[in-house]
């Protein structure tokens, strides 16, 4: 179980968990190398426990990290600590793009321009590098505020085998995507991601998949069999350019789709000039499905018998071929005794060979709380080697110079002349806590961790602007309290809390306040009030109090004055 403070490869500290699936969960840490955010992913269920996926998918995500894309999510690290096989990646503080469609259902056909032309520029980078994605689907797509999009998952989506149609929890988020050849255990190519960003477009046009059923193998024959879905009959107003890309996109045959991805992205780049606005529907230039039925093979050894000359009967022909067979099933046998005792033979020598070099099995003797002298003579005599560098380890129960264990552990068996590493203990180190109130977070944070102490930040909103940022007001253990090392101290910096100024009066401007209402993410209502009372564009009331906490997506009313222009004439009138 990941908790929040634990570090991942005694580098990654974790801050909490950013999303959970069938094949991993997703945390956001601090590299306290690098110092910056970082997304861990730890690979969870059968997948960490299959050492031919971990493998492979260590093998092929070390590939990935040599991608580099504004579209593409960067992996900085892959490894494992203590059993968990993780990667890190670029964090990216965004939404996938399956959220947004549940939001929001179908997107807008420039909305939908503007995202395939960053998919199809990532996977033409990705595949200019033989890197073919493999899970193409908008769970692995990330969209920020401001509209970039980041394609993750290219590690864990290569290392998947394509025929892993109930390897994860994630199938039936996946097979809505599934290429024909990958559903039909053929293999993949570029071609295949084609085909799943094809599907990927049609969704973002109509907010729905094409293809539904009541499990993985249903819908995996549908994406082998059922013709695609017209999008124009869906939603009449999508132009005719846009339902060809994704017909281009996703032919069952791949010699239908598109040649390349980048082909794909030039495509899109024109879809909506005015000339392409009623093209003609695509038709294929080849079948769908391939109906052609194999060449039945000839018979083996017909006619081989026959000799140049005379023509021999049937009866002659069957006699020379009876006694060809009769050879040829006489050399099958003495070849299948042959291959008998070979194989015999080859069974008794891995029986006995073993036997005869077996290395005997030893237990591990018990050697705690002895000198090391002592230890490393009880080891010896049991026909163990011992290493001559030691592990240090603190300890409350055993005194300092004495034996805590052994790495492998006391009493686990292993075959004689193992080497035993001997773990020394350097008694009880305690670490005093100060006062760190009023100090700079950062510095005392730097100060603890090389003491040994876990270190955990929390935020306090606060009101007085006067208070500095990354100032502690608070931990959680007393000054004077002695704790052990790796213990974790927790401390509280402050929150400032934004508050709504004081706009009556003739010091904010109307511009001042859409500016303020800019910067905080704030929707303003201006009402004006006809009056000579105060002058032109004078903020005269406002509905949020203030000092009142400033939140988001709320709504701030002001009224402004407005000085008639028939009491200027009158005047004038008067004179």
């Amino acid at each position: 179980m990941i908790i929040k403070g634990q570090k991942i490869n005694d580098r990654y500290q974790i801050i909490r968990t950013i999303g959970e699936g069938g094949m991993a969960n997703v945390y956001l840490a601090f590299d306290t190398i690098l110092e910056r955010n970082v997304a861990v992913k730890i690979l969870r269920g059968d997948l960490a426990d299959d050492e031919k996926f971990v493998r492979r998918f260590q093998r092929e995500a070390i590939s990935a990290s040599s991608l580099s894309h504004t579209n593409i999510v960067e992996m900085y690290d892959v490894g494992e600590d203590d059993g968990k096989y993780f990667i890190v990646m670029e964090f990216v503080d965004g939404k996938t793009l399956k959220s947004l469609i549940k939001r929001r259902g179908a997107l807008t056909v420039h909305e939908v321009i503007d995202i395939m032309l960053q998919l199809t520029s990532g996977i033409a980078h990705a595949h200019e590098s033989y890197i073919i994605h493999r899970d193409i689907k908008p769970q692995n797509v990330m969209i920020i505020e401001d509209g970039t999009v980041k394609i993750t998952d290219f590690g864990i989506a290569m290392a998947l085998n394509s025929n892993e149609l109930t390897q994860t929890n994630s199938v039936m988020g996946s097979v809505h995507y599934l290429p024909p050849e990958q559903a039909n255990g053929t293999g993949s190519t570029i071609k295949s991601d084609i085909y799943s960003l094809g599907i990927l477009m049609f969704e973002l046009l109509t907010g729905k998949v094409p293809f539904k059923g009541d499990n993985a193998v249903e819908i995996a024959i549908k994406q082998m069999k059922d013709k695609i879905p017209s999008v124009c009959e869906i939603n009449p107003d999508i132009p005719q350019s846009l339902e060809n890309i994704i017909l281009n996109a996703c032919g069952k045959n791949p010699k239908n789709r598109y040649n390349s991805v980048l082909e794909m992205h030039e495509d899109l780049k024109t879809a909506l000039d005015p000339e392409r606005m009623y093209e003609e529907k695509v038709v294929y230039k080849y079948p769908e499905q391939d109906d052609i039925k194999q060449e039945t093979p000839k018979k083996e050894g017909m006619g081989v018998f026959m000799k140049k000359g005379k023509k021999k009967t049937n009866n002659e022909q069957s006699k020379e071929i009876s006694k060809a067979e009769k050879r040829i099933n006489m050399a099958i046998i003495i070849s299948s005794m042959i291959l008998f005792v070979i194989a015999s033979l080859f069974c008794i020598f891995l029986i006995i060979y073993p036997r005869l070099h077996e290395v005997k099995d030893i237990v591990i003797p018990d050697v705690k709380n002895m000198t090391l002298i002592d230890a490393e003579k009880i080891l010896l005599d049991a026909g163990l080697r011992v290493n001559i560098d030691t592990i240090e380890k603190n300890s409350e129960q055993i005194k300092e110079g004495n034996v805590v264990g052994t790495k492998p552990e006391i009493s686990r068996t292993v075959k004689a002349g193992t080497e035993i590493t001997i773990i020394i203990s350097t008694g009880s180190q305690k670490i005093e806590i100060e006062d760190y109130v009023g100090q700079n977070y950062y510095e005392v944070k730097a100060k603890l961790e090389e003491k040994g102490l876990l270190v955990t930040i929390d935020k306090k909103e606060v009101e007085d602007d006067k208070i500095k940022d990354n100032i502690i007001l608070e931990q959680n253990i007393k000054a004077g309290t002695e704790v052990k090392k790796g213990s974790q101290i927790i401390l509280i910096i402050p929150d400032k809390i934004t508050q709504y100024p004081d706009f009556v009066g003739e010091e904010w401007t109307v511009e001042d306040i859409r500016e303020f209402c800019k910067e905080y993410n704030i929707n303003l209502t201006i009402t004006t009030k006809e009056t000579s009372e105060y002058p032109d564009g004078t903020v005269i009331t406002q509905n949020r109090a203030p000092k009142s906490k400033v939140m988001a997506n709320t709504t701030l009313k002001i009224t402004v004055t407005k000085v008639p222009v028939v009491d200027d004439v009158l005047d004038n009138f008067e004179e």
